[in-house]
């Protein structure tokens, strides 16, 4: 997989995008949350300064919600935090405290995903932007990521 910093493509598909939608599996450190989520090979994820985001260290791509499938039993080990509008739901796992997928305030239609929490061998490529959180709606306005929750 490769990574890339930056980048002038569309808000969600990375330069080198391949549009081909592929199954990603993927969960938490500890094996209680899995999920499978339709994505391209190539996707454009999302480094965010917001208060929670830097604390994570989450970087996220986001897909419609329809596309994002819970797995097995998974639902019982979910947690949830939200603050501020409570329209982000942060969900983590109650066993690791991982936050392998959440519902993101900038796209409360779809899924974040933490890419780093994919399986490896589906992603082929990363794009990473940056979303200016700390000074969210101008961020949001400026970047078109609400784009990205969209079939």
């Amino acid at each position: 997989m490769t990574i890339d910093e930056g980048g002038d493509s569309l808000p969600c598909l990375p330069n080198y995008m391949n549009l081909e939608m592929v199954t990603h599996n993927g969960g938490c450190h500890c094996g209680h949350v899995r999920w499978r989520v339709q994505s391209p090979s190539s996707v454009t994820a999302w480094q965010c300064n917001c208060s929670d985001c830097a604390m994570r260290g989450n970087t996220h791509f986001i897909v419609p919600s329809q596309r994002f499938e819970l797995l097995e039993d998974s639902k019982e080990f979910l947690t949830t935090y939200t603050f501020g509008s409570h329209t982000a739901k942060h969900t983590f796992c109650k066993v690791c405290g991982i936050t392998s997928f959440y519902t993101p305030k900038s796209n409360p239609d779809g899924i974040a995903v933490t890419y780093k929490c994919v399986d490896p061998g589906t992603l082929t490529h990363v794009e990473i932007k940056h979303f200016d959180g700390l000074n969210w709606e101008k961020s949001h306005k400026s970047t078109g990521i609400s784009s990205c929750s969209k079939e």
